[in-house]
């Protein structure tokens, strides 16, 4: 199969992909036009059909894996498919994991790190906590494997939400280690924990959008919403380390503006802030630097404010 990223200006495509969008169009003659992007798990590319009611273009929709024959061109420094032949595909013609983005590590093998992290909470409460979300509520542990942590700018695809929220919490972990006056076993469990409410924010690939909880509540808000509910579900479970576990979700993203309702008061929630602030911007900068065709200037980024400046392209 040839990759999205892999293709060039010239290119002859004769390969199935994923339709991620298709919307009807309109030329300034007043031609019609469809205006597709095609997806593979190593990212999308627009596309266009010239000739939408051709003998050679079957009639297919968002959401469809089409066999498509097309030549890549370059339109305004971007690439582009122009589509000549699209024939619409069957199920066991192709391989569902090759078309949406799934992280490079291992799934299994980053849920049983989350597993150990877990266990090593000596606190009994927080440790009681972690069981329930993580062991005992299958369905949300399932969730939590392949979720995505975002729709777009870093770790977006399946698998994302796992490998953000193991790398946040080893994070912390090594902050303890620098810092002793953490409460390890708070920080761990709200690393953990912090973006558990992305389960209910954005709906399962293909689609990977924001549900209607995602829109109207956003991922902060029901995360602390779950684990109230789960703290309330343990007997005797001290209402002030549920205040502060609370605290640590509510204002990981640090500042209001950012989308915290609250800002950090708590020196664990300051470490977990800077955490979730470093993993992000890390990976997004890593993303960048994956797509990256030499080095150099890779162009301005909204999240670091600035044209970023790589000095070797990764593999």
């Amino acid at each position: 199969m040839r990759f999205i990223k892999d293709i060039k200006p010239g290119d002859r495509l004769t390969d199935i992909y994923f339709c991620k969008a298709k919307t009807p169009a309109t030329t300034k003659n007043g031609k019609p036009y469809d205006n597709v992007t095609l997806q593979d798990k190593t990212g999308t590319v627009d596309a266009k059909i010239w000739e939408p009611n051709s003998a050679g273009i079957d009639d297919f929709e968002a959401k469809d894996y089409v066999e498509i024959v097309g030549e890549v061109t370059s339109f305004n420094g971007a690439l582009q498919v122009n589509i000549k032949r699209a024939r619409i595909c069957r199920e066991g013609e192709y391989d569902q994991a090759l078309y949406m983005p799934v992280s490079s590590k291992n799934i299994d093998e980053m849920f049983n790190e989350v597993l150990a992290l877990c266990k090593s909470v000596k606190n009994v409460y927080l440790n009681t906590l972690l069981k329930k979300v993580f062991v005992e509520d299958k369905e949300l542990a399932a969730k939590f494997k392949v979720s995505s942590a975002a729709k777009s700018v870093h770790h977006g695809f399946i698998g994302g939400l796992l490998e953000h929220s193991l790398s946040v919490a080893k994070l912390c972990d090594y902050y303890c280690t620098s810092y002793p006056m953490l409460n390890r076993d708070l920080l761990i469990t709200a690393a953990l924990c912090h973006d558990i409410g992305k389960t209910k924010e954005l709906s399962p690939f293909p689609d990977n959008d924001y549900t209607d909880d995602g829109n109207f509540l956003g991922h902060i808000v029901m995360g602390a919403q779950m684990l109230h509910d789960v703290c309330s579900e343990i007997e005797n479970f001290p209402p002030l380390l549920e205040k502060e576990l609370l605290h640590c979700i509510l204002s990981h993203h640090g500042k209001m503006e950012f989308g915290s309702p609250k800002t950090p008061v708590l020196m664990e929630a300051v470490a977990l802030n800077m955490a979730d602030d470093t993993d992000a911007k890390l990976e997004t900068f890593r993303e960048i630097r994956e797509k990256a065709t030499e080095p150099g200037w890779m162009g301005y980024n909204r999240l670091f404010e600035a044209n970023l400046y790589d000095t070797k392209v990764q593999d």
